[in-house]
């Protein structure tokens, strides 16, 4: 789409930045509510990260499960971080999401009885996970999403466009500033970029997944919390060509493969929570002076996970007679920009959903596919909450105050340089000491010093934070997090 003239303000009602699962779901959530949004996306859709998501929407859908279970399995692998009423907000308001984007055209897996077939991964204790094309789920849900906001008349897409600022007065956020000249004016900013995991040199995420909405967000004053607490997703391809960093769901293990190292035997429980996995697959690489450890897939149904299956059998594996190498590497950020159980960040509105922000509801784990089903639970939340509120919309004869001309001498968030996506990998990685970690905060990237900041603070390992130094939990952080304001200052709090 050809860039407007610079300086043209454009006034809709929402403007939602990112095109990711949760993005795309807020925008088709207030566009059925009669508003007008503006849907900026800095690549093509389906480009995303969410596209790529091999789990699926956790969800207490079976007879065997209940709210309960699945808010205590999602505590459980938070490590005692949780912040209960965020989860219990998604436990109790997954199940009706997942009947809505059935509504909206998204089919997933069933059994021949046309029941949705569920899956088991990591830290369930039931089978809960919907999956549409075994490992597609991120493929057709973020698919069938966009093209519902491509047809939807109330929806502008607006493609290859980048936020570079946020429109802020003391009182609110007023909208956004693009990178092609465009104000945007709106009742609120939903904030959808997905989390920083590709800042780390060894990532499952597209280059994009760099913490561009969390960076645009401090810098208008909001609050970012939880950043010291990166998850390593336990079963990433490693040196194959072409594949490196390919992500092997986890949902496969849940179907009976399973790990082991370089002796053949195996060393860990392949259904425990992921830092537990994650963590023994480090310990036994360092032991042994391996890359990687081996996944035995042998055993699974390739009908049940065609894309992984044909996506290793192009790279050169054959997944049905050899082990699979595999490592960990940076997947998932449980921090980002701090929001209460209605996606409100501490800006007026200025919403956060999905990876991008930090409810809490992960602590310091996250379980296994819980990130869609957020995705669409506290989207929704955003929205209803958003146009509840009274809000003008900012009027062209205010930003003759000179405000947006400064924005736009606002350079936009960085991205992280191969040395900075390094130095996180080697300082920042599984296993931490506040020698490296200090040396991030000589680091010129501002997300990378604040990451190495929290994870200096959080003198403790706790789920996916994990400190040579101080190798034990210590119980008077539960429910503890770190907090860093709008004006940079750290502070501890306790979420209820």
């Amino acid at each position: 789409m050809a860039a407007r003239p610079s300086g043209h303000l454009q006034r809709v009602e929402i403007a939602v930045l990112g095109a990711g699962a949760a993005g795309l779901y807020a925008a088709l959530r207030a566009a059925r509510e009669g508003a007008s949004v503006a849907l900026i996306s800095a690549t093509p859709l389906a480009q995303t990260a969410s596209y790529w998501a091999q789990g699926g929407l956790a969800a207490a859908l079976a007879a065997d499960d209940s709210f309960e279970l699945h808010l205590a399995d999602t505590e459980r692998a938070g490590r005692d971080l949780v912040r209960s009423s965020a989860a219990e907000v998604l436990v109790r308001e997954a199940p009706a999401c997942v009947r809505d984007v059935q509504e909206l055209g998204v089919h997933f897996d069933a059994d021949r009885y046309g029941r949705l077939a569920l899956g088991l991964e990591g830290g369930h204790s039931v089978r809960r996970v919907v999956h549409a094309g075994g490992s597609a789920t991120g493929r057709r849900l973020v698919r069938q999403l966009s093209a519902l906001a491509a047809e939807s008349p109330q929806v502008e897409v607006l493609e290859g466009v980048r936020a570079q600022a946020l429109w802020c007065t003391p009182e609110r956020c007023h909208g956004v500033l693009c990178d092609d000249g465009r104000a945007i004016a709106a009742r609120a900013v939903v904030i959808a970029t997905g989390g920083a995991a590709a800042m780390w040199a060894r990532t499952t995420n597209p280059p994009g997944s760099q913490g561009v909405g969390l960076l645009l967000a401090h810098a208008a004053g909001a609050a970012l919390a939880d950043l010291e607490m990166l998850q390593f997703h336990p079963t990433a391809v490693i040196g194959v060509r072409g594949r490196e960093g390919f992500l092997v769901t986890e949902a496969i293990r849940g179907e009976g493969a399973t790990l082991h190292d370089d002796a053949g035997e195996r060393f860990v429980d392949e259904l425990a929570p992921r830092d537990e996995v994650a963590r023994a697959i480090e310990e036994r690489l360092r032991a042994t002076g391996q890359r990687s450890v081996g996944l035995d897939m042998r055993g699974v149904e390739d009908a049940h996970f065609p894309n992984v299956f044909a996506a290793l059998r192009e790279a050169g594996l054959d997944p049905a007679r050899e082990l699979v190498p595999v490592a960990p590497a940076a997947h998932y950020m449980m921090g980002g920009i701090e929001t209460d159980l209605d996606a409100r960040s501490t800006i007026a509105g200025l919403y956060a959903v999905g990876e991008a922000s930090c409810t809490g509801l992960h602590g310091a784990n996250r379980l296994a596919s819980n990130s869609l089903s957020e995705c669409l639970v506290f989207a929704a939340r955003a929205v209803s909450d958003a146009l509840s509120r009274d809000a003008t919309l900012p009027e062209p004869a205010t930003t003759a105050d000179g405000t947006l001309e400064r924005l736009r001498e606002q350079p936009a968030p960085p991205l992280a340089d191969a040395a900075t996506r390094e130095a996180l990998w080697h300082n920042a990685g599984i296993v931490r000491t506040a020698d490296e970690l200090s040396r991030l905060l000589e680091c010129e990237h501002p997300l990378a010093q604040m990451v190495a900041r929290c994870a200096l603070e959080r003198r403790e390992s706790r789920g996916a934070h994990l400190r040579a130094d101080y190798p034990a939990r210590d119980p008077t952080c539960d429910r503890r997090h770190i907090v860093i304001d709008g004006a940079g200052a750290l502070d501890w709090q306790t979420w209820h």
